[in-house]
């Protein structure tokens, strides 16, 4: 079964744009098929809107699964800016990390302390968290404010944990990235791509202060990122620094990238580890898949600091199927996914299960929207096309997911 598996992969990834025959192919016609206004506004310039989307069914034959891929409008190469959806592989590769740790100290675990020094301008110190239960910084903590409200800093301090070389070295190890890059913090200020590749030195110390291990700064080497195209962008951004708009391309080169196939890779990684060979798994316990898959799926109004928080709700990260509503998400539908949004561009990378339906299935999809093609001004169009764009594609598949369960039953 797990050749078929990889066959279905490899045929989607050989033909990213032949998924889109007649007017956009099989199952996308279907999908498709509404008057949808704000869908309809989108597909008719999908170019400018740069959509790009993959949903992958699932299949449940016995005990062994088939994913099938399909692509829309799907270019590896072509850049989007993916903001906070990079804290995802970060997050699951922290894990990994510490369970290396856990190997030579046994004492070490993802509930550990672990405090962060720095050792110049714009580094800096984390000795106390005041939101974590217990008042100190610790790994499990960042990973659960990472998928819960998309914490900056949580994913910031998983980056220094890491290492950028680490990151990206064990992601191509693993084929789980291609072409695609973590390079940078994000949602701070003060460091440009050189000191970007500096990450702060820790120490994890136990109960009582004593120092289990610790490791000194870090500096990134690795250059061998391949080459994108369009990262060139819009006709001008804002300069913080000189507070005006300069009238010039947006350059997003040296930024964070993930292409949206290599995204949905490292989360079906977590989701069904059980159909990729060893090597190319995230190198964790079933108790940690079990630990990740809860914190993904667990909404921000769960969480004891942020229960008397009204800025958040169930669908606060959650773009697919209910980013453009504030209601309550019903018990049955279980999503374990990361967002990002940030100059304009919206994307989710989702797993969505409905447990009443005995469905399930993977979604990622993302859209630009910045009509003014100026970047960095906070002017861009998330409430009234992004979002509900998104929103619109989460039940649409969802629809197209119950209508093949429909005609399978009834033949």
């Amino acid at each position: 079964m797990r050749s078929l598996l990889f066959l279905f992969f490899s045929i989607g990834l050989l033909s990213c744009h032949s998924d889109q025959t007649s007017r956009y192919g099989s199952p996308w016609d279907q999908i498709f098929d509404t008057d949808h206004d704000i869908v309809q506004r989108v597909l008719f310039d999908i170019d400018r809107y740069e959509v790009q989307i993959i949903y992958t069914s699932i299949e449940h034959v016995g005990d062994s699964l088939i994913l099938e891929p399909h692509y829309f409008n799907f270019d590896r190469d072509r850049y989007f800016y993916p903001a906070s959806t990079v804290k995802m592989p970060a997050a699951f590769l922290a894990l990994e990390y510490i369970n290396e740790l856990t190997d030579q100290y046994p004492e070490i675990d993802m509930y550990s302390t672990i405090l962060f020094d720095s050792v110049a301008a714009p580094q800096s110190t984390m000795h106390i968290d005041t939101t974590s239960p217990t008042g100190y910084p610790n790994i499990a903590h960042f990973i659960e404010g990472v998928f819960a409200i998309s914490d900056n800093n949580a994913y910031n301090r998983l980056y220094e944990f890491l290492g950028q070389d680490y990151i990206n070295e064990r992601h191509q190890e693993k084929n789980i990235f291609t072409n695609s890059r973590i390079r940078t913090r994000v949602g701070i200020g003060g460091f440009d791509t050189e000191s970007n590749k500096y990450a702060n030195p820790y120490r994890i110390i136990d109960s009582t202060g004593n120092v289990i291990h610790e490791r000194d700064e870090l500096y990134a080497l690795y250059e061998g990122f391949s080459p994108l195209t369009k990262t060139q962008k819009g006709r001008g951004y804002y300069d913080d620094d000189l507070d005006s708009v300069i009238y010039a391309p947006f350059e997003m080169s040296e930024k964070n990238f993930i292409n949206l196939n290599d995204m949905q890779q490292s989360l079906i990684r977590v989701i069904y580890p059980q159909i990729y060979p060893e090597e190319e798994r995230y190198h964790l316990s079933k108790e940690q898949y079990d630990y990740l898959y809860k914190v993904m799926t667990t909404y921000p109004t769960e969480i004891s600091y942020l229960q008397s928080d009204t800025t958040y709700y169930d669908s606060y990260v959650k773009f697919l199927m209910y980013g453009d509503s504030q209601d309550p998400i019903p018990d049955h539908i279980e999503i374990a996914n990361k967002v990002g949004w940030a100059y304009g561009y919206l994307t989710d990378c989702a797993y969505i299960k409905d447990n009443n339906e005995g469905i399930d299935f993977f979604l990622a999809a993302t859209i630009h929207v910045n009509e003014n093609e100026i970047y960095n001004d906070g002017i861009y169009e998330y409430e009234s096309i992004g979002i509900p764009f998104l929103a619109e594609v989460g039940r649409l598949v969802y629809q197209y997911e119950l209508d093949q369960k429909s005609s399978s039953t009834s033949e």
